[in-house]
């Protein structure tokens, strides 16, 4: 008879299942694929690699280049399967039998997955009702209950919420145990928690290359942290985790990431106008968004969001899930795609108003 972990029976599924959508939104991936010309720099470059070769010189020609863009030393970086790997991490090396870790709600959904895997005592800290952080409270949340850990998602993951930069200050400030800046959606947001990170040797940074840079399919992060805590971390990474075809392609993107700035200044505009636009419709409620997609809620979201699947649109609903009931998290995707799935929200509410 196979003996699973009880633990591991209980977790929920993280659902990947997709269909072949018309119009994909669901995912806050980049709807564009490589810039032609990083296309042909990393095909270029991917025919000349030795598959045979296990990962070396490939992953240690990003990090340094992470390392300098970052003016930090190549000690101070790890390389990951996306900032998710990342994550997990921390909660595996800071967390386990009853350690605790404190994390926002609603937040990245991985995070209560992540403290039971680690055999970790959860903590979620309830965010307010307009899903702003409170400092102060999350500090003494942290303080109060003794934790190993503390981890926040800046901008936050699925509420578009921005955290001022004074705040993440605040908190690094006045908590003694390691402290996570999930920043997967910063460069849609602004001011990174890198302009302080040098002043606390506790702050862990985590970026993605999934989002602002496309390569979602490429499964590519990175944390940044003072070097005790990257070589002690490092130990519970596989040797060579990040396959060749990963970091030479992020490698190249990082290199062109120039490349990158119309497209991120197209996706926080595509961000914005679809929020302006929502908001013309007094039924819904938008939240603001610092990152590349928006949060809405409507009384009628799990009919809105069946229509559109009935279309070909797919959304991210959140049903009954607790603090989000009714709630949809949109990408922004490209100009059309975004005015196509406006038109059918509008038409939706417009069917549905006197119901």
């Amino acid at each position: 008879m196979l003996k699973y972990r009880a633990e591991i029976k209980k977790l929920p599924t993280y659902d990947v299942i997709e269909r072949d959508w018309n119009i994909k939104i669901n995912a806050n991936e980049c709807n564009m694929n490589l810039p032609p010309i990083v296309e042909e720099r990393v095909m270029g470059r991917l025919s000349r690699l030795a598959f045979n070769r296990y990962p070396n010189t490939e992953t240690e020609s990003l990090a340094e280049q992470l390392a300098a863009a970052y003016h930090v030393q190549r000690r101070n970086i790890l390389l990951a399967n996306g900032s998710s790997e990342i994550l997990e991490k921390m909660f595996f090396c800071f967390g386990g039998r009853n350690h605790k870790i404190v994390y926002p709600q609603p937040s990245f959904s991985m995070y209560k997955i992540y403290a039971e895997l680690s055999n970790s005592i959860s903590i979620p800290f309830d965010l307010d009702e307009n899903y702003c952080l409170d400092a102060e409270k999350f500090v003494a949340t942290v303080n109060d209950n003794k934790a190993h850990l503390a981890v926040i998602c800046a901008p936050n993951n699925p509420t578009g919420t921005h955290i001022p930069l004074a705040d993440i200050e605040y908190i690094a400030k006045n908590i003694n145990c390691a402290f996570v800046v999930d920043e997967a959606y910063i460069e849609f947001d602004g001011r990174s928690a890198m302009e302080i990170w040098h002043k606390y040797p506790h702050m862990i940074i985590a970026r993605t290359f999934s989002k602002a840079y496309g390569l979602a399919g490429a499964r590519v992060g990175y944390m940044i942290a003072d070097e005790k805590i990257t070589e002690i971390t490092g130990k519970v990474f596989m040797p060579y985790h990040l396959n060749i075809l990963s970091a030479v392609t992020a490698d190249i993107v990082y290199q062109m990431r120039h490349e990158y700035e119309p497209r991120i200044a197209m996706m926080r505009s595509e961000r914005d106008r679809i929020a302006e636009q929502l908001k013309k419709m007094s039924v819904i409620q938008v939240y603001p968004s610092a990152t590349n997609f928006v949060l809405m809620k409507y009384d009628k979201a799990v009919g809105l969001n069946e229509y559109l699947a009935n279309i070909g649109i797919g959304v991210r609903s959140f049903g009954d899930a607790p603090r989000l009931k009714n709630c949809i998290r949109v990408s922004a995707g490209l100009r059309e795609e975004n005015d196509t799935f406006m038109k059918a929200v509008k038409d939706f509410v417009e069917t549905h108003t006197e119901e």
